[in-house]
């Protein structure tokens, strides 16, 4: 008897070698279990690559994201101690005024709202302006030339050489610009950046009060210095006098960051693709089981023991395993090459992409956990598998073995959310994602308990044979309603969810600008241009009410806490950011009809001048700052001290296209302070737009414009491309659903074949037959597309109503094309795979009976 001659039993390699013996007969039956992985092991590996080779690169390039070794900027000029400061340090400086205006095409007669950058200096120190002509990149600061971006000379059809007028000044453009420090795409298509020499500035006339300028100053050291310490020791003092400092550490960090969770959320989208995977594992080891119960009955009569056999089945796992996580990482190393090319726009940085060696190591270990862990519960019945096998297949599982199963799912959900915390590296958002896949998972298998049940019940009895037949499938021993339900049913789930998410931002976009909405946004007006432009519209045709006035400040306290406080006591619940920011604010009798009162009252006239004025704030800054209902809040008003009482508390439709503010003042107060004014219409068509803009710039340069349309086509645009990108990441689940699919029918192949030549001896039609499977297939995928839809649709209400405050509309046009493909998908594969049970003759059933 197997292991008489040595009591501790037959060796390890023993044991392969019958692990071996045993898999020749079923090997591709085996790979294709495994194979249910491989989708989800290549979306995390792909992933993971992309993450490493964009770490890597940003680590690289992460000082010609900066241009310098530090960067001192802020909104307002460098008070003389920081100016002093900055001109002390480094061995290099180059300075930048940035701010947004209008550039006006001579030849073409276009305008555009541009991102101008004034540049004094040889900046930048690290990379370059790269340009076409290459030489303009330099040539261009000595002489009154400009950069124009490259896509902003493709709408205009603007070449190099033609003029182009910013305020009052016409520059020759020098060169096409194609990159630039810390500039992709994304923000490119926003604003167009267009780079001028610093020393023309004072002549265009944009330097108004009021211009939204943004002052940088750059420093390069060309000695050896540790520039942590530096920046350490001169932080406090940058930051007290209300300025920003960068280095290429920290912007190092700051972008390595906000990538990684863009990187954490994909992998985590991977990861559910893995589940599904993980759900084909288990049911295809189960049913892999029961088809050996007869093998590993002999094998108990030979004398091995249950943990022999339980060892011979795992190392077959083991080894198939290894398999389908080779051929996941090697799959996702290839797929990592392409995603580059779809996050191109959005990418800080270009990245070529790199075989990542920690990254497929990563998956092939997950693999295996994933192969062993989810292959385990059905694994465990070997140990119950008797010599009484061979006379009698059926056995019973007791209280022990249950126990144990109960372990190893306690075992899957730690490991399910043990790899949502290495994701997210928070407790709670890890509990909440795992227990938002369990609570999915419950929801797809009691849909899919109930079906089985209410079919077996409730289906007429008087149905045409075939639908008899082919709905009594799903409830027949061996069915695969459970599995095909949780499969193609979350994968959908998760397809539909991304097509409403982006259909609801894309909406709330729209919605904004649709109807008599205006779309249309006019700034920077100065007093005494105010009523020639009221007038110009007018002529223009556009409906003009008048103009909002805006006046700049600064908040220096709350209830006597300043930015001194807060540095000497970190309990207290304002922001830095809360006195560091510059606050434009208006003044108005009554509110707007985005604007609701919360808390307090609002009085619209300052009629006690023996009591500050009572001001509205807005709830989000208030409830983020602990400011409440009746707090003092001093504001410096371009040097003049002035003390305001919270009286209200506003919600503001932020989504709305209006002159929206944080803080609002009563009429009667800031009527005498310096102001701009903005002016909010609306116009009818693309045409209209570009000859409004014309219009206005010509007489006021200095004026920017705002078209709401052109944002909306950008923003539609970005939507498109990140929805792009995680519809990619879904079609991974989907494919997944698709591998299980096919699997669970080849898996059921020899049942099925019995059943066929069964139903072919009684006489049924190979016709009938075709017709019995394919009901099966159309029930299956239609309640698996009907089960992820209304998941989706359920998941995508709660985030619309609680996450985007907006009513939830779904667009059922591609919803209908998801469950027609999920169906039509689902029986093309069931027949597909079907037809070597409707071509095997009656006479298999006497030859495996003998």
């Amino acid at each position: 008897m197997i292991g008489s001659s040595r009591q501790s039993g037959p060796s390890v390699a023993w044991l392969l070698s019958m692990a071996w013996r045993d898999s020749r007969r079923n090997r591709s039956r085996l790979f294709l279990f495994i194979s249910s992985i491989i989708l989800g092991i290549a979306a995390l590996v792909s992933v993971q690559s992309l993450s490493d080779s964009l770490r890597s690169e940003i680590e690289r390039q992460a000082a010609e994201l900066v241009g310098a070794d530090i960067v001192i900027s802020g909104n307002k000029p460098l008070n003389e101690n920081i100016g002093k400061l900055a001109d002390s340090l480094g061995d290099r400086r180059a300075a930048q005024k940035s701010f947004p205006s209008m550039a006006l095409f001579l030849r073409s007669g276009g305008a555009r709202l541009v991102q101008v950058r004034a540049l004094e200096g040889d900046f930048p120190f690290y990379g370059q302006l790269k340009t076409i002509p290459a030489s303009a990149g330099r040539s261009f600061r000595n002489q009154q030339e400009i950069l124009v971006d490259k896509g902003l000379l493709l709408q205009f059809d603007g070449k190099v050489g033609d003029s182009v007028q910013l305020g009052m000044t016409v520059f020759r453009i020098a060169g096409m610009l194609e990159s630039a420090p810390g500039q992709t795409g994304l923000t490119s298509a926003v604003a167009p950046v267009i780079f001028m020499p610093m020393r023309y500035l004072p002549g265009t006339g944009l330097e108004q009060f009021g211009s939204r300028i943004n002052h940088s100053r750059f420093i390069k050291f060309d000695r050896k210095t540790d520039i942590t310490s530096l920046t350490e020791r001169i932080e406090d003092r940058i930051e007290e006098a209300g300025y920003e400092l960068t280095t290429i550490e920290r912007q190092q960090e700051q972008t390595s960051r906000s990538f990684r969770d863009v990187g954490r959320f994909l992998s985590l989208i991977g990861f559910v693709a893995l589940l599904l995977g993980c759900i084909g594992v288990a049911s295809a080891i189960h049913v892999y089981i029961r088809e050996k119960i007869g093998t590993i009955a002999i094998l108990r009569c030979l004398g091995a023991t249950s943990r022999q056999a339980f060892l011979i089945y795992l190392f077959q796992i083991l080894a198939f395993g290894g398999l389908g996580s080779l051929a996941g990482s090697v799959l996702g190393s290839a797929l990592q090459f392409y995603l580059p090319v779809l996050l191109k726009d959005i990418l800080p940085v270009s990245v070529e992409a790199r075989i990542s060696w920690q990254a497929i190591g990563s998956g092939l270990g997950l693999g295996l956990i994933i192969s062993i862990l989810f292959a385990l519960a059905p694994l465990l019945s070997i140990r119950r598998i008797s010599p009484l096998n061979t006379l009698r297949m059926e056995f019973q599982a007791d209280k022990g073995d249950r126990l144990t199963s109960l372990l190893v799912y306690l075992l899957m959900l730690a490991f399910i959310w043990g790899f949502s915390w290495l994701q997210i590296r928070q407790v709670l958002p890890s509990l909440y994602f795992t227990l938002a896949i369990v609570v999915a998972f419950l929801v797809l298998a009691g849909f899919a308990r109930l079906l089985m049940w209410a079919v077996k019940k409730f289906f007429p009895g008087g149905w045409p044979y075939v639908w008899r037949q082919g709905l009594a499938n799903l409830y027949r021993p061996q069915n695969q309603t459970l599995v095909l339900l949780m499969s193609i049913g979350l994968g959908t789930a998760l397809f539909c969810t991304v097509l409403f998410i982006q259909t609801i931002l894309l909406d709330r976009v729209k919605v904004s600008t649709s109807g008599a909405q205006p779309n249309i946004v006019v700034f920077d007006i100065q007093e005494t241009q105010r009523d020639s432009i009221v007038a110009i519209s007018k002529r223009e045709g556009l409906d003009v009410s008048g103009t909002v006035p805006i006046v700049t400040m600064r908040l220096k306290s709350v209830n006597r806490i300043n930015i001194d406080s807060l540095r000497r006591d970190s309990s207290l619940p304002m922001r830095p950011w809360l006195f560091n920011r510059e606050y434009r604010v208006t003044y108005r009798d009554t509110l707007v009809s985005s604007e609701r009162i919360r808390k307090g009252t609002w009085t619209g006239v300052w009629k006690d001048k023996s009591q500050p004025p009572g001001i509205s704030v807005e709830e989000g800054l208030a409830k983020r700052n602990g400011i409440r209902i009746g707090d003092t809040l001093t504001f410096d008003v371009q040097g003049t001290p002035m003390a305001t009482i919270v009286g209200s508390l506003r919600q503001v439709e932020w989504n709305r296209i209006q002159t929206n503010f944080l803080v609002l003042f009563p009429a009667g107060v800031l009527e005498k302070a310096p102001k701009f004014h903005v002016l909010v219409s609306r116009v009818e068509s693309p045409e209209h737009s570009a000859r409004y803009q014309q219009a206005v710039v010509k007489a006021f340069p200095n004026v920017s414009i705002i078209d709401l349309g052109l944002v909306l086509d950008v923003v539609s645009a970005l939507l498109d491309k990140i929805g792009f990108v995680i519809r990619f990441m879904a079609l991974y689940c989907m494919a997944t659903g698709i591998v299980v699919l096919i699997a669970s029918v080849l898996i059921s192949k020899y049942q099925r074949i019995r059943e066929s030549v069964l139903l072919r001896t009684i006489g049924a039609s190979r016709r009938q037959i075709l017709a019995i499977t394919a009901i099966e297939y159309l029930m299956l995928g239609a309640l698996a597309a009907l089960t992820g839809i209304l998941l989706a649709m359920g998941g995508s209400w709660i985030l619309a109503e609680q996450v985007f405050d907006t009513t939830f509309r779904p667009d059922w046009l591609p919803v209908l094309g998801v469950f027609a493909g999920v169906c039509l998908l689902t029986v093309g594969i069931g027949m597909t795979n079907s037809r070597q049970v409707v071509n095997r003759p009656p006479l298999e059933v006497l030859r495996d009976a003998s």
